[in-house]
């Protein structure tokens, strides 16, 4: 008993040293490709740079990430400021601009989105994709439409929520659970339902 009780101990410790090692290899990366000015990547964090320019991602003073940051090769960016928070499995992804403020939260399974992703036509869709495969990423974007996101200081955004292109998000504002944002949402109230819409004043 005594000696698998060492064994498993030992096991453990193994399995620990290589769990942090890996740690330690994924927020290099991370930090390779950003400018971290004070935030932190945690193990669960995804940071894919298509530029290659860390200028064009960039997280602020005791920023936790534990999602995905994406900049697209033809173009995009993403600014997010002091005290914020992005969860688990939760996507940020820009092919023009996603400024995010300071003290924002934003939970898990979370998607914000500044572009359409692919073309509208279905014959050049078809053709961007079959050259995605052959060619990697275009460093033009085509007719892809990108319009920026703006979220600014204080906002909550809860889990399964969905910001898309050329929204702005108004200081202190909730985003409820599920909610899809397709428009501007004013500061300081709670907007739920798909599409989102204000449902309560929180001043």
């Amino acid at each position: 008993m005594k000696k698998l009780l060492i064994k498993f101990f030992s096991y453990s410790r193994i399995a620990n040293i290589i769990q942090q090692a890996n740690y330690w290899t994924n927020e290099r990366k991370c930090n390779q490709h950003t400018t971290n000015n004070g935030g932190k990547y945690h193990e669960t964090a995804v940071v894919d740079n298509h530029q290659k320019n860390p200028e064009k991602i960039v997280i602020g003073t005791n920023t936790h990430i534990r999602g995905e940051l994406t900049i697209f090769k033809y173009g995009g960016e993403i600014k997010i400021g002091d005290n914020c928070y992005v969860g688990e499995s939760s996507k940020i992804r820009s092919g023009e601009s996603i400024v995010i403020g300071h003290n924002v939260l934003i939970s898990h399974n979370v998607n914000i989105m500044d572009n359409s992703a692919h073309e509208i036509d279905h014959i050049e869709r078809a053709e961007a994709y079959l050259s995605l495969l052959n060619n990697g990423f275009p460093s033009t974007k085509g007719s892809i439409k990108t319009s920026p996101i703006i979220i600014k200081d204080h906002v909550w955004v809860n889990f399964n929520a969905i910001i898309l292109s050329g929204v702005t998000v108004g200081e202190g504002s909730i985003i409820a659970a599920g909610a899809i944002v397709t428009k501007d949402i004013p500061p300081f109230v709670l907007a739920a339902g798909i599409p989102a819409k204000v449902i309560k004043n929180l001043k």
